[in-house]
């Protein structure tokens, strides 16, 4: 049996861009929308470099999960988007500062020019309840 889907958002992470939520809770996982480094304060991208960026969007993503009642040590499964695919060394040693549990998230990582607001990186997630 399916659970119901249930939209999460909170201000401490930015508003999503278009006709999606910045998550949605269901069957015992958090979905977690592509999350730019986007300041929620200032509305605007919280760096020029893709690791700066990079910070950020995990930063939102972690209070997009708190809000969901989760955190990001249960993220099970994360997609990072890249507009330049040089900048994996530096996206991956931000990554790997913000998972340091034994068990890493399973993921992927390639190159996609099509990032909004020309953002250097994009990462989604999904995390268990």
């Amino acid at each position: 049996m399916s659970e119901k889907m249930e939209e999460v958002a909170t201000s401490q992470a930015p508003a999503a861009l278009g006709a999606y939520s910045q998550a949605v809770k269901a069957n015992g996982f958090v979905f977690v929308s592509g999350q730019l480094g986007i300041d929620p304060a200032s509305g605007e991208l919280a760096g020029a470099t893709a690791g700066e960026q990079a910070a950020q969007a995990l930063k939102n993503i972690k209070c997009i999960l708190d809000a969901a009642g989760t955190g990001i040590e249960h993220v099970v499964r994360a997609t990072i988007y890249l507009k330049n695919v040089e900048d994996f060394k530096e996206v991956d040693a931000v990554y790997a500062d913000v998972f340091i549990g034994s068990v890493k998230p399973a993921r992927v990582a390639f190159g996609n020019n099509m990032i909004p607001k020309g953002a250097l990186v994009e990462i989604d997630a999904i995390a268990a309840l």
